[in-house]
């Protein structure tokens, strides 16, 4: 019997699920002259990552299973809830306190109507990550249709109920929900038999399988988003989605997420990018190639 199906057997008991044993060994060992996933940050080279071990209890409650995810404020965990019989996802901060204001962000998210049909508090998967892993690295027009209905509602939610301005919207941060729960526990006997490679204190991530039917599309990562109450004029969002009042510096506020999901759109039903701003002169990204870019498809302001 795999340990999953002990799992499942003892949910039907009461009280906190067994933990699972974790290999100690048998690891795929990464050479130290390759940099592996969150190593690349300045705050991994100043220690400022907590090492998350795969096994590991966190306050007495949640066992992690493996690794999700990386940030350059976080790593990101699927671990078992061991009181509440379920699956969770762990998201473990940098030390530096840069995840102090996200977590504001989150107390302001829970106190708005939770009757609101954009609010949505679960979610597993990446809608970047389905759409990179297609065969024509697109989204369906079915899926995105829903997806994208499902954002709408969530940007509602978050304008009218909490006063925030998202700032930061993208393929990475929007999740797909799992409804195939079946796809975890793959996940977590795949970490027991073939674990995951490793060169301390960091794990290479490991990917879910694709799963036949998406739940809700939910939008995450908050870290960037501020109030919409309050008139700013400073940069944001990512480059190529940014909006003509950002890039112009004129005073901004919730229509920057409207924007920012226009253009996400396109990148995801297209599989290419509508702007990339690339300066002709070859230094990278560039407001005016950005802005000249607009005015070639849109026509002068």
């Amino acid at each position: 019997m795999t340990s999953i199906l002990k799992w499942a057997k003892t949910t039907l008991q009461r009280g906190p699920l067994p933990m699972l044993g974790f290999p100690q060994s048998g690891f795929e060992v990464i050479k130290p002259s390759k940099i592996l996933e969150e190593e690349r940050f300045a705050e991994f080279k100043k220690g400022h990552y907590y090492a998350v071990n795969i096994g590991d209890v966190l306050v007495s409650k949640y066992q992690v299973v493996g690794k999700l995810g990386f940030g350059t404020t976080s790593t990101v965990w699927l671990a078992r809830d061991l009181e509440g019989h379920r699956y969770v996802t762990l998201k473990v901060y940098t030390m530096d306190g840069t995840g102090q204001g996200e977590i504001r962000t989150y107390k302001a998210l829970s106190r708005g109507d939770i009757s609101h049909p954009g609010y949505a508090p679960s979610y597993v998967g990446e809608l970047s990550t389905f759409n990179n892993r297609s065969p024509e690295h697109r989204l369906s027009e079915h899926l995105l249709k829903s997806g994208i209905k499902q954002i709408f509602l969530a940007l509602d939610y978050l304008h009218s109920e909490c006063q925030l301005v998202h700032t930061d919207i993208k393929g990475d941060n929007i999740l797909q929900e799992l409804e195939e729960m079946s796809i975890l526990d793959k996940f977590t006997d795949s970490e027991i038999e073939d674990p995951s490679a490793y060169y301390q204190p960091v794990y290479a991530s490991r990917r879910f399988e694709l799963p036949q039917n998406f739940g809700r599309a939910v939008l995450s990562d908050f870290g960037s988003a501020v109030r919409g109450n309050e008139k700013r004029n400073h940069d944001a969002q990512p480059t190529i989605y940014r909006s003509p009042e950002v890039m112009l510096k004129i005073e901004w506020s919730y229509p920057i997420d409207i924007w920012n999901v226009g253009t996400m759109i396109w990148d995801l039903f297209e599989g290419k990018d509508m702007f990339i701003g690339m300066d002709p002169d070859g230094k990278g990204y560039s407001t005016r190639a950005h802005l000249a870019e607009m005015i070639g498809i849109l026509g002068p302001p």
